[in-house]
């Protein structure tokens, strides 16, 4: 019994052996891990320092990936995106940053980067709410108070500039079926006074002909005397006996018989 106690506190004490050795491993690979991860993001400020920003994503993505809660990491990556003007990933990269920041100055440095996104796009609304995180979370903060200003600003300056445009927009509208209808209205006249000049062109043609005909010269009557009047019927009275005589002539006369019984 006592050697069956004895061994189970060896195996006891093994396992605690084990347990320290494990311990010890994890922390020199805790170790090495954080050497590697100072490394990568000493290399990655330098890039950035040397506005090699491609490269300096690169190497912050590294980090990230091997820890994507390492707000450092996390804020520097979404600044190297942002510098290379994909503001869309920077925003998804500032947000997960200020998702996982633990003090408020890193959750304000992180929302003050997305509204600068959202500035960069002219998206006035959404820039306007990330400055007013960031003074949630730093109410002293100069910049995120200036570009909040801006962004208000610039929210007024196009809300009105949409309405001058509109405006225009239907002050040209209304222009352009004014003139439609004037010129409709032009085109109506124009076709009243066409019908008009046909309806009155023969009023016009008769005119023109009646003034033709007076300017033709008129048959007047002829004027015959008195004597030259009773020569013309005599003559007419001449040829009309000679015609009675000719047909007697061509009829026969009828002879009178004297009886003889």
């Amino acid at each position: 019994m006592n050697q069956l106690h004895k061994g189970k506190v060896l195996l006891s004490d093994f396992f605690v052996l084990r347990i320290a050795i494990c311990g010890f491993m994890l922390l020199l690979s805790s170790s090495d891990s954080m050497a590697q991860v100072t490394r990568s993001i000493q290399k990655a400020n330098t890039l950035y320092g040397q506005k090699r920003y491609k490269e300096a994503a690169a190497n912050y993505a590294k980090v990230v990936a091997k820890n994507p809660k390492y707000t450092p990491g996390l804020f520097n990556l979404g600044n190297s995106l942002y510098q290379q003007k994909q503001y869309d990933s920077s925003r998804k990269v500032m947000e997960a940053t200020a998702k996982v920041a633990e003090d408020k100055g890193s959750k304000a440095a992180a929302n003050y980067n997305i509204g600068n996104t959202y500035m960069s796009q002219k998206k006035w609304d959404e820039a306007i709410e990330a400055y007013k995180n960031t003074l949630r979370n730093n109410p002293q903060d100069a910049d995120a108070k200036y570009n909040l200003s801006y962004a208000e600003q610039m929210r007024k300056k196009e809300e009105q500039q949409n309405k001058d445009d509109k405006n225009k927009k239907n002050k040209d509208k209304n222009k352009d079926k004014k003139d439609n209808k004037d010129k409709k209205d032009d085109k109506n006249k124009k076709d009243d006074k066409n019908k008009d000049q046909q309806e009155n062109k023969p009023d016009k043609d008769k005119k023109g002909d009646k003034k033709e005909e007076e300017k033709r010269p008129k048959s007047q009557p002829s004027k015959l005397s008195k004597k030259r009047a009773e020569q013309i019927l005599n003559a007419l009275q001449q040829e009309e006996k000679k015609l009675q005589d000719k047909m007697k002539k061509e009829k026969g006369v009828p002879v009178k018989m004297e009886k003889d019984w």
